[in-house]
């Protein structure tokens, strides 16, 4: 730990905590690119990634906003070192560093490089350690999928904009996989890196299929408490990106899974992850959250993809007996938040398609899968196929849909998901970003022939407008399971929901 007489040094260490050592010089090299903050382990640690064109010795350079004076940091700021390795792909270094000790309810500014050399300063603040919050979830940017680079860093864009203009308090920026449309290509890396709202929020990263076959997707983002053992890639380790990671925040258990990787073609490897973490770590979650990319419950093009239909054999069992709560997905460029599902069937049968509260039970598990957050590609809905899937059909109370989906949802806007961590109840809320007019891929690209509500024959809503808002409420073990179905009771009987 940096130690000195002066009130400077003093303030600026007590503020950031033990385990920080003082500045580091270095000679003067080219400033670095790519930065993005990442999650850390928990809530006092966040990651810093970047790319830097020498192989030269690397840091964070952190200090509390309150003590940066005309844009100068104190003399004696802590850093934090650096791993840097060598790109294996398109040149140069990439490096990234874990800022520890950091204290609750307090703004930070940080910059990265070398003395000499230092990257733009930027900022970001922790809240309450403990307690209630809300993070935000972005499926499948995919930048490049429309064709146009330009156009769908832009949408993406707005979305980060609208969202956080909208949720400035929120604490975590949740990926649903595909950041890039092609895994090695760093025009597209560029692109979606280059809203500053990626240095300001911690982003926690989900490997794509598009983001699998390259290892920029690894060089671009380091996460916690990642095991990159054989099972959890997609090929060679010294190809490909890949690992399954967790960690925990305000009392959330986070787990993230890498869905591209199979072994022994099941995935049996992922489920002794989850297990061994839920072990070794759930006793103090009151929730635990899963985030894959292949979403199980697709309601579009991905619905009947013999990968997804082994995941449908492989996961939802073992979620219920694991104590899963929410399951997170992207893939399918479309919206669907599930009913409440035990053991891979409905839970509640008299549950009503898309009620606005529901009751978890023992062993309920809510599946959504979140639409394109930057407008580069949209899958319109498909209708239940039993001659694809038996086990996947219609909805006897919604036949146009799938059985497992209580909202189905495509308008060709952008949308993200907000989702609200209270004691008693997680809320689920899918929210339009944009409308048909512009930044919006797809649309100005006429890769689609309509858009709005109803297949288009709606106007297109309102930017922050809500597509499905659900309640959920989970089982504590107090009897919850044993009252009647929640979109059956009336509003006074429904009055144990609140």
């Amino acid at each position: 730990m940096a130690t000195s007489a002066t009130a400077v040094v003093l303030g600026v260490t007590a503020a950031l905590g033990s385990g920080l050592m003082t500045g580091a010089h270095a000679e003067t090299s080219a400033a670095p690119t790519g930065l993005v903050l990442g999650v850390g382990a928990n809530e006092s640690q966040r990651v810093v990634s970047w790319y830097t064109p020498d192989n030269t010795p690397q840091v964070v350079q952190v200090a509390p906003t309150s003590k940066i004076v005309n844009g100068e940091f104190p003399a004696n700021a802590v850093t934090f070192p650096a791993t840097v390795a060598a790109n294996s792909v398109n040149g140069g270094y990439n490096a990234h560093a874990t800022i520890d000790s950091l204290h609750q309810n307090t703004a930070y500014s940080y910059r990265v490089g070398t003395q000499g050399s230092w990257s733009t300063t930027y900022s970001f603040k922790t809240q309450d350690f403990k307690g209630d919050f809300d993070f935000l979830f972005f499926g499948d940017p995919q930048i490049g999928s429309s064709g146009n680079v330009d156009k769908d860093g832009a949408g993406w864009k707005d979305t980060l904009d609208v969202s956080l203009a909208a949720n400035p308090n929120a604490e975590l920026l949740v990926s649903g996989g595909d950041q890039v449309e092609t895994a090695n290509t760093e025009t597209q890396w560029n692109a979606f890196l280059a809203s500053d709202k990626l240095r300001q929020y911690p982003w926690a990263a989900t490997i794509g299929n598009h983001d699998v076959g390259g290892k920029a997707y690894e060089q671009h983002f380091w996460t916690p408490n990642t095991d990159r053992s054989a099972p959890y890639y997609n090929g060679s380790a010294a190809t490909r990106s890949g690992g399954d990671y967790w960690y925990t925040y305000k009392g959330v258990l986070f787990i993230d899974l890498n869905s591209n990787a199979y072994s022994n073609g099941s995935d049996a490897a992922h489920l002794e992850f989850v297990s061994d973490v839920i072990e070794n770590h759930g006793a103090d979650a009151k929730y635990t959250v899963l985030v894959y990319h292949h979403s199980i419950y697709s309601p579009a093009d991905h619905a009947n993809d013999g990968d997804n239909q082994q995941r449908r054999q492989d996961f939802p069992t073992a979620f219920s007996k694991l104590g899963v709560d929410l399951v997170l997905q992207g893939h399918d460029h479309s919206y669907s938040r599930s009913y409440v599902i035990k053991n891979g069937k409905k839970s509640h049968p008299g549950e009503q398609p898309g009620s606005a509260q529901v009751a978890q039970g023992p062993g309920g598990v809510i599946y959504v899968t979140a639409n394109s957050a930057s407008g580069s590609k949209y899958y319109d809905l498909t209708a239940p196929d039993t001659n694809e899937d038996p086990n996947y059909g219609p909805d006897p109370l919604n036949p146009k849909s799938h059985w497992a989906n209580s909202v189905e949802n495509q308008e060709h806007v952008r949308t993200y998901v907000k989702v609200e961590v209270r004691d008693n109840k997680l809320v689920v809320e899918n929210l339009r970003s944009g409308t048909c007019a512009a930044p919006n891929a797809a649309v100005e690209l006429n890769k689609v022939s309509w858009c709005g509500p109803d297949s288009g024959a709606t106007p297109a809503q309102p930017v922050g407008s809500a597509v499905d808002k659900v309640v959920i409420h989970p089982y504590r073990g107090n009897g919850w399971d044993n009252r009647a179905d929640v979109a059956t009771t009336t509003a006074a009987e429904s009055d144990w929901l609140q």
